[in-house]
């Protein structure tokens, strides 16, 4: 059985890149575009991690943290933060993040750091 990855980004170029990178690399793969769509599939969907951007429309990255926590089945899933601001590390920490890749980043890097969780 594969592992599911729920992705969470709003930008569909790179949502569509690293579906196609990721199932290659045998992964299931579950978009969402915004906070509010992918905290619908957490439960449904039970990833094994999440890919997650900061900064979306309807509800950011931090606010779907901050409610993912609160979801007993899922509130320990790992998750890696994708952003582009390279002076987020310490509040990372702050938010529990254990991951995170500054865009642009390379599909090998997110892929070394998926293997460290799944």
């Amino acid at each position: 059985m594969s592992k599911k990855i729920l992705i969470v980004d709003d930008d569909r170029s790179l949502t569509h890149l690293l579906n196609a990178y990721l199932s290659d690399k045998g992964y299931k793969i579950v978009i969402a575009h915004d906070g509010e769509g992918a905290l619908l599939l957490l439960e449904s969907e039970r990833p094994d991690l999440i890919v997650l951007d900061i900064v979306m429309p309807k509800m950011n990255g931090y606010d779907f943290l901050f409610e993912m926590r609160k979801m007993d089945e899922v509130s320990k899933t790992p998750v890696i933060v994708l952003t582009g601001k390279a002076d987020m590390a310490e509040i990372f920490k702050v938010e529990g993040v254990l991951e995170y890749l500054i865009k642009p980043f390379a599909p090998q890097d997110l892929m070394e750091k998926i293997r460290k969780y799944i």
